[in-house]
């Protein structure tokens, strides 16, 4: 396992090899070692592996001990999972871009990884309502009784109370972090990392010490909704993350269930969208708990779409990275790695980036992490 560990770390320091490219390296060569150990002219053989990242790939795999790697990583990232691990969590593994090294904090439930506990996703917006903030701890007490796990992002609103009413009444949660597992964000939220770690698991894609970075939020987002059974989104504006979250679960065959609300509350406007293009609506514990119970198989194919293509727009004026992105993207439609090979930033910016011009409505996300322009 160690030996194994040490090539799941190599792979991910390689610049331009994103989530989704390595583990279709590791499903092409069965381990990471024969990989890294393979010639360019089977690297070739990979879907997504053009000339010049294969040179790349040549030039810093000749640069990296993948044992001394690990060494010097581990010093300060004790505990973390690879797709290779057999406690790496299923769902999460099913998706297209699993993390190559999940870090964790806290309390392991093995149940919970092989998919025998049911995870349910609640997400939302910072600047909730008192309705959200009711609604969020009435659904949040309802689950925790029928023995479900609460997965949120520990961001301040609806996060928070998820998280909060979760351990209140007794039940086990998991924060799902943009930042390393042992970096609190916000501040205010001291507290709350401390008792998760004490009674729930902290995660995170991201190594000890990353600080908060607004592009590490959004990508964030896939993983729990990749955890997860279904997502709630509880409160959510036209252009909240939490709608990212919703995507994702589309796309990974997740169910997504959301709180209805006046259509002049800013706060619920983006939940009454998800209803408009298919989602469930949140109308008593006892009816979503139903409904929860009748969650379908994840290998069925889904029919349920929850975003129509964006209205094309003209282009505003963009920051150098976004426009950098969204230069890269053609109407024909690109793969996440082939953009940042060819933008030469790294992959939280590119990730970043996407989903912000995912909320500006200039590009559209495809199956199988490629994007498209609208127009």
């Amino acid at each position: 396992m160690q030996e194994d560990n040490a090539y799941w770390l190599a792979w991910s320091q390689v610049s331009g090899v994103g989530p989704v490219l390595i583990k279709r390296i590791w499903q092409q060569f069965g381990t990471l070692k024969n990989a890294w150990e393979t010639s360019p002219e089977s690297l070739g053989k990979v879907e997504g592996l053009g000339g010049k990242l294969i040179n790349t790939i040549k030039q810093q795999r000749s640069q990296l001990n993948p044992a001394q790697l690990l060494q010097q990583h581990q010093q300060k990232n004790p505990q973390f999972w690879t797709p290779a691990d057999p406690n790496y969590p299923r769902l999460l593994l099913e998706t297209p871009s699993p993390p190559p090294l999940l870090y964790y904090q806290g309390q392991v439930d093995l149940a919970e990884n092989q998919g025998n506990t049911p995870l349910i996703g609640i997400v939302g917006t910072r600047y909730p309502t008192e309705h959200g903030r009711r609604w969020t701890h009435k659904i949040t007490l309802a689950l925790v009784k029928h023995g479900f796990t609460v997965v949120s992002g520990m961001a301040a609103g609806i996060d928070g109370v998820a998280h909060k009413s979760c351990l209140d009444a007794g039940g086990r949660t998991i924060a799902v972090l943009g930042t390393g597992v042992d970096v609190v964000y916000p501040s205010s939220h001291q507290q709350l990392h401390k008792t998760i770690q004490q009674k729930g698991l902290i995660i995170s894609e991201y190594p000890a010490g990353t600080p908060g970075d607004r592009r590490h939020f959004p990508a964030r987002n896939r993983i729990i909704a990749g955890l997860s059974r279904a997502v709630l989104v509880m409160e959510a504006p036209e252009k909240s993350g939490a709608l990212i979250t919703a995507r994702y679960a589309n796309e990974f065959c997740r169910d997504v269930y959301t709180l209805p609300n006046s259509p002049d509350v800013i706060q619920a406007q983006g939940c009454l969208r998800l209803i408009h293009h298919g989602a469930e609506m949140i109308l008593t514990e006892e009816e979503l708990l139903e409904m929860l119970g009748a969650i379908p198989n994840l290998n069925e194919p889904q029919q349920l779409s929850l975003f129509e293509s964006p209205t094309p727009q003209s282009l505003p004026k963009l920051e150098p990275d976004l426009l950098k992105i969204f230069q890269a993207i053609t109407n024909e439609g690109k793969s996440f790695d082939t953009i940042v090979q060819e933008t030469g930033l790294n992959t939280p910016q590119v990730s970043g980036g996407l989903l912000q011009l995912e909320l500006e409505g200039l590009i559209t996300q495809l199956p199988g992490m490629r994007y498209q322009r609208t127009s």
